[in-house]
């Protein structure tokens, strides 16, 4: 069955303030979503639900266990399966009025032009604070506006960066916020989260967009709005826009917004699953988990979190191998880098996959 246009969004063209005129902006519209994780996932599907013509999804990243109590459009049969890919064939499904392609791979400084050049908004779906400036100041440099969305536990952040106003200048960025590329935030696997607050900062930014299209309502530039899921309280912050592109230009030029998730890991560096099950009773292996309260199959000697990870405070043994470990391989792939670059020679491994991929 293929409804018409009038049948799909029947509900949406009653308002006034839609109508045909508005679904129509709709469906001119493209969008792009980088990220296809908690937040990325809903709003790609609703903005297809909406009627956006053009979408493109942005995600390296494949589905874990993990992710199913909060990426609620992802089920158990899609384990271990390219999100970007997954989403694309569940959209398609029940949005016949909207082009959907994937990309299946991370967005890097490289090819982030090519893949913004030819859509009019950029939505933050990522949990990747490089990855989030790195869209941010792509779209000030491309004059593209950016929908941004983040998460730290309980709370949720949206707004829309980078607008052009009546005066002709654009409105604030991230920049204008969080002028620095914060080194000590964790992301939601670190931190934890809960899924109801993900779904709600979702459903804000794809409200964002959907006025941005249509010219409806008032939207979120020149503040950021701090949501608490736990008093149910909202904040609105007052931004002014002080990163202008001439600074921004500068910034590019010497950032490399390389994100340690994006990273492709050395084999070298690493250590299986297998290979550490074969070791895990050699009196000269010390393993380090670099995140706390992990469900761990086997003992570890120290845990140091990863925030906390000071080289020059650690006590190294160089006759001993050393592991580190995490739940998805990511940061202790991080441990193993700082450590190698202060002791080259030094027998140090991520465990491949973290936790998530010893069984």
């Amino acid at each position: 069955m293929k409804p018409t246009k009038n049948e799909l969004f029947k509900r949406q063209l009653t308002l006034q303030e839609i109508g045909e005129v508005g679904q129509q902006k709709l469906q001119d519209a493209s969008v792009l979503v980088v990220g296809c994780g908690g937040l990325g996932s809903p709003i790609a599907v609703y903005l297809a639900a909406s009627g956006i013509g053009k979408l493109h999804l942005i995600d390296f990243d494949t589905v874990a266990v993990s992710n199913l109590h909060r990426q609620v459009f992802y089920s158990l049969e899609d384990i271990d399966k390219p999100k970007a890919a997954v989403l694309t064939t569940f959209i398609k499904k029940r949005a016949p009025f909207t082009e959907v392609s994937f990309t299946n791979k991370a967005i890097t400084k490289e090819n982030v032009f090519n893949l913004i050049d030819n859509v009019d908004i950029v939505v933050d779906g990522t949990d990747s604070l490089p990855t989030k400036y790195l869209l941010n100041d792509a779209c000030v440099l491309r004059n593209k506006p950016l929908v941004y969305g983040s998460l730290y536990k309980f709370d949720g952040y949206v707004a829309t960066f980078n607008v052009l106003q009546k005066d002709e200048r654009y409105s604030a960025n991230l920049r204008d916020v969080f002028p620095e590329i914060a080194t000590d935030i964790p992301n939601c696997e670190e931190a934890g989260t809960l899924n109801a607050i993900v779904g709600v900062i979702a459903t804000q930014q794809v409200n964002e967009v959907l006025k941005l299209i249509t010219g409806i309502g008032t939207l979120l530039t020149n503040q950021l709005l701090i949501y608490n899921s736990l008093q149910n309280t909202q904040l609105k912050i007052k931004l002014k826009s002080i990163f202008l592109k001439e600074k921004i230009i500068k910034i590019f030029n010497v950032q490399t917004y390389t994100d340690v998730t994006c990273m492709v890991q050395k084999q070298d560096f690493q250590i299986s699953a297998a290979a550490l099950k074969e070791k895990i009773k050699d009196a000269n292996l010390e393993i380090i988990a670099v995140l706390n309260d992990l469900k761990l199959p086997f003992n570890v000697q120290q845990t140091i979190h990863i925030n906390d990870f000071d080289v020059d405070k650690i006590s190294i043994d160089k006759s001993k191998t050393y592991i580190m470990v995490c739940q998805k391989g990511l940061n202790s792939y991080k441990a193993v880098v700082k450590l190698k670059n202060k002791y080259p020679d030094l027998e140090v491994f991520s465990l491949t996959g973290g936790i998530s991929n010893y069984k």
